[in-house]
């Protein structure tokens, strides 16, 4: 098609006597050279057709076509790493939320064996102190019976003594020990 077009060009060079020619004045607005001013365009165009018809759109088509071929592939793959992405989300998201299970469970079975823990612990505590109370208690008690027998006693010999200097004779301490028996039976059932 190109030789094609060539030979048509150059038969109708040949025909066209001044075609390379420009004598006198403005050859655009001369009509005698328009003649040779359409075949120098449409040689020109034509060549500039050929140029980019078989060289230069191929590669851009070619370059195109190879970009759109790679933005498809990087789509595809886009696409492919966002499912991932979201399986993998979904999956960490159940694993969050097993182990925020896990961790309630396990803070309320610890809750749980601390109350009952510090339950125990209260109660042997209560009863110790209660034991020791009981024991406090019988202590005081026989504190308080051992006491009086030795301030009983303690009376006597002081009441002896001192109705014998006063009186200058030596007392019954039987008696004695009977009226301080008797008076501190009185006090006891007065303070209890």
């Amino acid at each position: 098609m190109v030789q094609n077009y060539l030979k048509f060009i150059g038969f109708f060079t040949l025909l066209s006597g001044k075609c390379f020619g420009a004598e006198g004045g403005m050859p655009q607005l001369n009509p005698d050279y328009w003649f040779s001013q359409i075949f120098w365009v449409i040689f020109i165009f034509g060549i500039l057709y050929v140029i980019l018809w078989r060289k230069i759109l191929p590669k851009i088509n070619e370059n195109l076509e190879n970009r759109k071929s790679q933005i498809l592939n990087d789509l595809d793959d886009a696409q492919k790493f966002k499912d991932q992405s979201e399986e993998k989300l979904s999956e960490y998201n159940k694993i969050i939320n097993q182990a925020k299970q896990e961790a309630k469970k396990i803070l309320a079975d610890t809750r749980k064996k601390i109350n009952r823990d510090i339950g125990n612990k209260k109660n042997q505590f209560n009863l110790e102190i209660n034991k020791e109370i009981k024991n406090a208690e019988k202590e005081i008690k026989t504190l308080k019976l051992s006491s009086i027998k030795d301030i009983n006693k303690i009376a006597v010999e002081i009441s002896s003594e001192i109705v014998r200097k006063i009186v200058g004779t030596e007392v019954n301490t039987s008696n004695v020990t009977a009226i301080v028996e008797d008076i501190s039976k009185k006090e006891i059932t007065k303070h209890l």
